[in-house]
């Protein structure tokens, strides 16, 4: 009987997985396992943990779901709260696995970790990587090499608009067996070292992890309220659940794929018309492929002062201002509110991250990577390539490096010109 594991990362659902469905074709018995590295509950140099505790119960709440829908096709799941290379191996030595099906990730940690389990394993073990991240499959890349990725983003679109047509999300086809059980009770926040978060009740994300929550907000976003029909006007507000699509979360962890989201904007276009707010909505998820891209070409070098470009950046890192600036307590009343909202709630809008980003790097004149880490720990959404490519990119280290100083002042004169956001988060009337 040929068993194979399912290493769970950055795709944690059903359908729409090519490692699951691969690995259900090609076996006679598929096992799942998710691992929670201790590191990420550790803190860091700058004194916050690696992975906050919004984050921590999102993806707790989101391997809960999947859980859920594992046990409906009969595959057990492991869960493990230890470092990879401690858990796994025994694992697929007790289940007798001869394949390992998995998301392939090529930043830092993700390559260590993947060739720490290998020398705790039998080298005939087989390895076969999926590349579901991607809205643009990896065999439609339409340039001969990732070398030839273009350095501006634009022309890279065009380039995909042009010659590339993005396949539609499939669904599991597989028989349903009988129900199992998690063989690995999923952990409380508790018991991996952090405390329940009080979010505050006008979060502008109020929702759980995994992809039951994330089904119920696409449906709701797109096809019940319409509010895909406004997104280009609202996408820069600040206020409210529906100013943006607030799928990025559910994106990060994979609990949907960026072919999901794409597949039901397309039905909804067949349905009432294109427009220039369900193309914007495509638009953001070829930016978030284009960075994804940038980190495979460029590898750890996103993750240097100096980043991919190489261009000098003098700032250091004091801490006396980042810590001010993660506080919400810098000189100006508009970084406060997002860095306030942030702290709360874990998250912020876009137009708030380019702000606070462009003030630390460019008003406190303060390293990048600490910013960068900081919202690595704080995001319910952190996805490391494109966390890393636009903090480059603010800092001009990145791609198309050009002036990328926001004025904060004049920013909140024209998005938040009656002070309603700052009122909110600070608690303070402001005119």
């Amino acid at each position: 009987m040929k068993t194979a594991l399912v290493w769970f990362t950055n795709d944690l659902r059903v359908d729409d997985q090519s490692s699951l469905s691969a690995a259900i074709k090609e076996n006679d018995r598929v096992i799942a396992a998710y691992v929670i590295d201790p590191a990420v509950t550790k803190h860091t140099s700058y004194g916050f943990k690696k992975m906050g505790s919004f984050r921590a119960q999102f993806l707790l709440e989101s391997l809960t779901d999947l859980a859920a829908q594992l046990s409906e096709i009969g595959i057990e799941f492991h869960v493990f709260f230890e470092s990879a290379e401690v858990c796994l191996p025994g694992l697929i030595l007790n289940q007798n696995c001869s394949t390992i099906y998995k998301l392939y990730q090529w930043t830092t940690e993700e390559l260590q970790q993947v060739e720490q389990v290998k020398t705790h394993i039998n080298a005939s073990i087989k390895w076969k990587y999926s590349y579901d991240q991607f809205l643009i499959p990896i065999t439609e890349f339409p340039y001969p090499s990732i070398d030839q990725l273009p350095e501006v983003f634009t022309s890279f679109r065009k380039k995909i608009e042009k010659s590339v047509t993005i396949p539609f999300s499939t669904k599991l086809s597989v028989a349903q067996t009988h129900k199992s059980t998690v063989r690995h009770s999923i952990p409380t926040l508790e018991s991996i070292g952090y405390k329940q978060p009080q979010i505050n009740p006008t979060t502008a994300f109020p929702y759980r992890g995994g992809f039951t929550s994330a089904l119920e907000h696409l449906k709701k976003y797109i096809w019940e309220d319409q509010h895909i029909k406004t997104y280009k006007y609202t996408r820069n507000q600040l206020i409210g659940t529906s100013y943006s699509t607030k799928f990025s979360p559910w994106l990060s962890n994979g609990s949907i794929s960026a072919r999901q989201l794409y597949t039901e904007v397309k039905a909804f276009e067949q349905r009432y018309g294109a427009s220039q707010h369900t193309y914007w909505i495509i638009f953001e998820l070829l930016w978030r492929d284009y960075f994804k891209y940038v980190s495979l070409k460029y590898k750890s070098k996103i993750f240097t002062t100096n980043g991919i470009n190489g261009r000098e950046f003098a700032h250091r890192f004091n801490p006396e201002l980042f810590h001010q600036w993660c506080r919400g307590e810098t000189s100006d009343d508009f970084v406060n509110a997002n860095m306030i909202e942030l702290h709360q709630t874990g998250w912020m809008s876009n137009r708030g991250r380019q702000n606070v980003a462009s003030f630390l790097v460019h008003h406190l004149h303060n390293d990048w990577l600490s910013g960068a880490a900081y919202f690595e720990s704080q995001l319910l959404d952190y996805d490391v390539d494109s966390n890393y490519g636009n903090w480059m990119y603010v800092a001009g280290v990145g791609n198309d490096p050009r002036n990328r100083i926001f004025n904060t002042r004049l920013q909140a004169q024209h998005y938040d010109p009656q002070g309603k956001y700052r009122s909110l988060w600070l608690q303070k009337k402001l005119f």
